[in-house]
């Protein structure tokens, strides 16, 4: 009898006390998400934006819209004197360090774009965590020369 007393009194206490993993569950916010207005000759573009985890540490492994066949995460580099882009598996995101994705960084590829990219338009961008739920955010087309976020 006292061995169930103690377990239910163990029970009551747990489902009283919050668990500390939902404490930190992951969960990331993303925001300022533009891309470049594009020609309607071209083939690919890019979606830059900034990505908070506000949880536990976790990882973009993918991300999908429909104006484009293909969308691959992907990093630039210096090869020489030479800038070249590369995709990259996945994408950290740390609690209290903003991941920026910007042009001349790491960024978003749009591959096989479906249909120009206009000015002042918007698309929908799913982002995919390796722990998280999938984000959708809604991508602003800026200026084919603007430099970041909302600003231009």
């Amino acid at each position: 009898m006292r061995t169930a007393i103690l377990a239910a009194a163990a029970l009551l206490g747990l489902a009283a006390s919050p668990l500390p993993a939902l404490a930190q569950a992951p969960a990331v916010e993303v925001t300022e998400a533009w891309a470049r207005a594009t020609t309607s000759a071209a083939r690919a573009g890019g979606v830059f934006l900034t990505l908070k985890a506000t949880g536990a540490p976790d990882r973009v492994v993918s991300a999908s819209s429909p104006v484009a066949e293909k969308v691959e995460l992907h990093e630039t580099i210096r090869d020489g004197n030479v800038m070249r882009m590369r995709e990259v598996p996945a994408l950290e995101v740390r609690p209290g360090t903003p991941l920026v994705l910007q042009p001349g960084g790491l960024h978003i590829m749009l591959i096989g774009l479906k249909r120009q990219l206009n000015r002042g338009e918007s698309f929908p961008l799913t982002i995919t965590f390796e722990k998280a739920a999938p984000v959708t955010a809604t991508v602003t087309v800026q200026a084919a020369g603007a430099g970041g976020g909302h600003r231009h």
